[in-house]
């Protein structure tokens, strides 16, 4: 598989641009606050740049992560990376290799395909994530709802671009 860096980057905006709509006292701010017990004065304190700095940052780990995760492709050229395989692109093996990935082609790179995988990523680690660490700082179920909702969208949206235009089919050897 060849990346597209500037979907990966792209697709680290994702949680800062649907954070700031979701988190808006439009949405879902209001509530949010109240479940999370923060305050105007609390939301004034700390380092901003450090803050969405550290955001990005993350941001962008979580992207590339997103796209091996939501990618099937990913998987069958992960099998033969470190293998001298696809070294010598006339051996039997490199041949099957190169037939097997022509036959993935680019199924199941398409956006409603990533999202897919977004939406069970979250039902799967993150939602069970939050509601462990809420229960055992007695947070109210209503924050894990809040902003398991928030990842689902967000993780479906970035694994939908990622697979939509992350990623381009390759041939070995």
């Amino acid at each position: 598989m060849e990346f597209n860096f500037l979907f990966i980057i792209l697709a680290a905006l994702i949680p800062t641009v649907i954070g700031f709509i979701y988190y808006s006292p439009v949405l879902v701010g209001k509530a949010w606050m109240k479940a999370s017990g923060m305050t105007e004065e609390k939301m004034k304190e700390g380092n901003m740049l450090i803050i969405f700095g550290s955001s990005i940052l993350l941001s962008f780990l979580i992207s590339l992560a997103m796209a091996f995760w939501s990618t099937h492709q990913t998987d069958l050229f992960s099998l033969f990376a470190d293998s001298d395989i696809l070294k010598d692109g006339a051996s039997e093996e490199a041949i099957t290799v190169n037939h097997l990935i022509e036959l993935a082609g680019d199924r199941f790179l398409n956006f409603k395909h990533g999202a897919f995988h977004g939406i069970v990523i979250t039902l799967m680690l993150v939602f069970p994530i939050m509601a462990t660490n809420n229960f055992y700082e007695r947070k109210p179920f209503k924050l894990t709802i809040i902003n398991s909702i928030y990842w689902m969208i967000t993780l479906a949206l970035m694994a939908g671009v990622l697979n939509q235009w992350g990623f381009q089919p390759f041939v070995a050897g």
